[in-house]
């Protein structure tokens, strides 16, 4: 990797991004809407992840699944190539001159928490668009008068109403949930990938790239299970944070899970984890095999 242009790492990892919200970003939506609605004292409690997406489908059809989709294309475009790209780089940085094809998890870990603390910075504006787009759809509290007629709508009066400082609430939980969750998804990632092909690299030749993609498939999305069941109470506060109509609403991601603890237990701080662990392994397996053949077709030597 060392020859290797640094651009190239990060549109690879931007053509990941893209490939993830468009398969993951309908399951995004259910779980905005179930941890909005079912953690809050007041309005609709949906039954389970089925009964929202129904509700959404039968008022806003296949749209309303993709509300806030242009800001999240956008947002995690431009995370996933600096994820990715961070991520390759700082790995190479720590290994040096010692290459291993084991997973190092010395190397591993801190390359992926670095890359996810840092791209929090570009992602927390970015989510806060995309949740209030989201939760301001079907059963939503939100008066139709105060509703947004699109993303930049939605940043403009934001930055109206909260100041700058507004666009970028959440902040701390969404660093926690990038730098925690990176560690734990590129850990499990690398690990996977290195035992299945250490398994199957006696197969023949001629079904490689099958076997690559299949590799790609398992541990992209074993990794975004591992990950998104770690943090995914990180991410429940955050969009509690983020949706919030009171902006003098605390900010302290680990204040408002023991309130939901408290409320409705451990179940209530997983809010959302149905349709979470279903978008988490064909999102993140789009995602890593986006990536991996990217990577090959733009000539990145990976180890």
């Amino acid at each position: 990797m060392g020859d290797t242009p640094a651009y190239k790492q990060y549109v690879a990892g931007l053509l990941a991004g893209v490939s993830t919200v468009a398969i993951g970003h309908p399951f995004d939506t259910v779980k905005v809407k179930l941890q909005k609605h079912n953690t809050g004292a007041h309005g609709i409690k949906y039954k389970n992840s089925l009964h929202c997406t129904a509700r959404i489908l039968r008022t806003e059809g296949i749209r309303g699944l993709y509300r806030g989709a242009t800001s999240s294309f956008v947002g995690m475009s431009f995370e996933s190539s600096l994820v990715f790209g961070i991520y390759s780089q700082t790995k190479q940085f720590l290994q040096g001159s010692t290459q291993s094809s084991a997973p190092q998890p010395h190397v591993i870990i801190p390359s992926a928490a670095y890359g996810g603390a840092i791209i929090s910075f570009v992602l927390c504006p970015s989510e806060l668009i995309k949740c209030r787009m989201q939760v301001q759809g079907t059963d939503s509290l939100v008066p139709l008068t105060s509703r947004y007629s699109g993303p930049l709508d939605c940043a403009v009066k934001t930055v109206k109403s909260e100041g700058v400082k507004g666009i970028f609430r959440g902040g701390g939980a969404t660093f926690l949930r990038e730098s925690i969750g990176n560690a734990v998804f590129f850990s499990v990632y690398e690990f996977v990938r290195y035992h299945m092909h250490s398994q199957l690299n006696s197969a023949s030749s001629e079904n490689n790239n099958l076997i690559d993609v299949g590799v790609g498939i398992v541990s992209g999305g074993l990794g975004g299970i591992a990950c998104w069941s770690v943090v995914l109470p990180l991410d429940v506060a955050k969009t509690i944070i983020q949706t919030a109509p009171d902006k003098n609403t605390t900010r302290n991601p680990f204040q408002i899970l023991n309130s939901i603890y408290r409320r409705d237990g451990i179940k209530g701080c997983y809010t959302g984890l149905g349709p979470t662990i279903c978008r988490a392994f064909p999102a993140n397996a789009a995602a890593i095999v986006t990536w991996e053949l990217a990577i090959k077709l733009l000539g990145i030597n990976r180890d």
